[in-house]
């Protein structure tokens, strides 16, 4: 089973961190909660050092929660940390945190690691931002994003009616989806010079596999990954066969 790290809190930032060695700090989609990486975290943990910070959606002003800021506070968290060469990975939100976190600190960045990324073009839930409704509406739209919809255990989609359901929360998810879209980096892609994987979802409705050929055009040192049983989530649908692709893409690197 996966381990559980605790949180720790340093000031205004909130993270998870195991491990030691090469530091890969892992980034958080709008809807992906720390679980999502439990697996990676478990397999990674042994060799590097885990580092997840917890991005304040929730936290920041209703409008300022939004992809600049959030890229504010991620660049002043590895700032606080200290940390000077390390790899990153992103999923949805995240991969569009991580890729803008690359543009502005490339001197920074071993490799970065893409899955089911924002930064081109994403539909913020599936096929719409879920309306508040009933639960059961709730857990087939949170099961949509999946190509296995047992993917979404009842912890998460608790977490997403919540969410959805809480006005301040809710408004809050709106205005850093509308934020991310605005910010679409496709005339920038092509500044990456970081060696790059990109592990995308056949199935995902959330940023189609569409979107991972356009990163993998655009970025030249890249390398695609198709994941034929996986949705917008592959860390959590295909776990070992996620760890084995990201370990080789690691190892070719040293």
């Amino acid at each position: 089973m996966p381990t559980q790290n605790k949180i720790k809190e340093e000031g205004k930032f909130k993270y998870q961190e195991s491990g030691e060695g090469e530091v890969l700090l892992l980034m958080h989609g709008l809807f992906g909660g720390l679980s999502n990486f439990e697996h990676l975290t478990t397999f990674f943990q042994k060799k590097m050092k885990v580092v997840l910070p917890l991005l304040p959606i929730f936290e920041l002003p209703r409008k300022e929660a939004t992809i600049g800021n959030l890229l504010k506070y991620t660049e002043e968290f590895i700032e606080h940390k200290g940390y000077d060469k390390f790899h990153i990975l992103g999923n949805s939100l995240g991969g569009h945190i991580s890729l803008l976190y690359t543009l502005n600190h490339p001197e920074k960045i071993s490799s970065l690691i893409l899955t089911g990324s924002s930064g081109l073009y994403e539909s913020a839930f599936g096929s719409g931002f879920p309306r508040r409704g009933s639960y059961e509406y709730i857990k087939d739209k949170t099961e949509e994003t999946f190509y296995n919809p047992k993917t979404a255990t009842k912890e998460l989609v608790d977490e997403v009616f919540e969410t959805v359901n809480n006005i301040d929360k809710a408004m809050r998810v709106i205005t850093t989806a509308k934020s991310a879209i605005r910010h679409n980096i496709e005339d920038r892609l092509d500044q990456i010079k970081t060696p790059t994987l990109l592990i995308w979802g056949i199935h995902d409705t959330v940023t189609p596999f569409e979107v991972g050929k356009t990163f993998n055009q655009h970025i030249k040192d890249s390398k695609l990954v198709p994941f034929d049983k996986s949705g917008h989530a592959p860390m959590m649908e295909e776990p070992e066969r996620f760890n084995e692709a990201l370990d080789v893409f690691l190892d070719k690197l040293k």
